[in-house]
């Protein structure tokens, strides 16, 4: 079975063919400013691979919809009704369903949501001191993303180091445009940064992070916001963009006015790393020790000084980067020094395999039943 995984940006589309089962690469690429997804699928269909069903990695529908579901109506509706928590994602992945829907007729759909790999959460991890309405009627609850990259971040780990999943107190680290950390106990997930909504949690490039819903009401009060207003100003204005003033908030561009003396940049990667550390303690002693800890996505892969900072004054818990290590190398490796109790890896992420897999489990399982 051949299942296309695009990855879907508000201008950009990544996408891979997968055969399944066998997890080969049959095609991939990206096409970046995307004004029409129907022309960038139209290339998509010019590679010679036949494609069998469509899997996307769709973010948030609530709490009916935190697994792997055939794309339906009413799956469309609970995304739309969520469409206010995710905006960004929702909207274009809604777009694109039906675009894929309308160029590959009769081919099956597959929303894997972000949100499956965080179903093991206990409720006290998950659950807010908000009244119980909001819970019960509106499903107002921490989610969790980046479940894909989480998911194959925690798969990767036990296998370089020869260890089963199930030995493994592993805390992944997904650090780029935007960020998340997940607390992976023994395979499960079993807290992360990200609640609510995708701006929850870490400094993203230009999305706030965790923030004193008060402080918002104030501001909206105090200046007549709308609560259009309101989000687009969080989304687009605030996380590193907002704490260093360098526009779209990329850590290479932040990093590099940094170096040049520039105090806010040089802010902004403290702030981000300060997190990361402070989290990386909590997670420590949610899990009762850590085996491992890695960095993935843009920054976690790529920046040695946002790891170095991100693990300064981590000794006290056994973790103790190789400078050489962490500074040089390619691909996927260790970056801990050989005396650390605590293995620090930098990894490439694969959240298309990940979609691939759910998918082909789904589809595998329904034509079974039918058959």
């Amino acid at each position: 079975m051949n299942i296309l995984v695009p990855n879907l940006g508000s201008t950009s589309l990544k996408y891979q063919i997968l055969e399944m089962p066998a997890e080969r690469a049959l095609a991939r690429g990206r096409m970046e400013r995307v004004r029409d997804y129907r022309e960038a699928i139209g290339q998509i269909q010019a590679q010679d691979a036949r494609i069998d069903a469509v899997a996307f990695k769709a973010v948030l529908a609530g709490p009916r919809y935190r697994g792997t579901f055939l794309i339906d109506a009413a799956v469309e509706e609970a995304m739309r009704e969520f469409l206010p928590a995710a905006p960004a994602h929702n909207a274009i992945y809604l777009a694109g369903i039906q675009a894929f829907r309308e160029m590959l007729p009769g081919v099956p759909l597959v929303a894997a949501f972000e949100t499956e790999f965080h179903v093991t959460m206990p409720e006290y991890a998950a659950r807010y001191g908000v009244p119980a309405e909001w819970r019960e009627k509106h499903g107002i609850r921490r989610y969790g993303y980046h479940g894909a990259s989480h998911r194959f971040i925690g798969e990767r780990v036990a296998e370089i180091l020869g260890q089963p999943q199930a030995e493994l107190r592993t805390i992944s680290c997904h650090l780029g445009g935007s960020s998340s950390i997940c607390a992976i106990e023994y395979g499960r997930s079993i807290d992360t940064t990200m609640g609510f909504s995708p701006q929850s949690g870490l400094e993203n490039a230009t999305r706030c992070g965790e923030l004193d819903a008060f402080a918002v009401l104030y501001l909206m009060e105090k200046n007549g916001w709308s609560t259009g207003e309101v989000r687009r100003q969080l989304a687009a204005e605030g996380g590193l963009a907002g704490l260093s003033g360098v526009p779209g908030g990329d850590v290479r561009d932040i990093e590099q006015a940094a170096s040049a003396g520039n105090r806010d940049a040089e802010l902004a990667l403290q702030v981000l790393a300060y997190q990361v550390r402070k989290t990386i303690g909590a997670y420590a002693a949610a899990m009762g020790g850590i085996d491992a800890v890695a960095f993935t996505g843009g920054i976690g892969e790529n920046s040695a000084r946002l790891r170095a900072e991100c693990c300064r004054n981590l000794g006290f818990l056994g973790i103790r980067l190789d400078p050489a290590r962490n500074e040089s190398g390619a691909g996927d490796r260790l970056v801990s020094a050989d005396q650390s109790a605590v293995a620090v890896l930098a990894l490439a992420t694969n959240e298309e395999l990940i979609v691939a897999r759910r998918a082909y489990a789904l589809l595998s399982a329904k034509a079974s039943s039918c058959g």
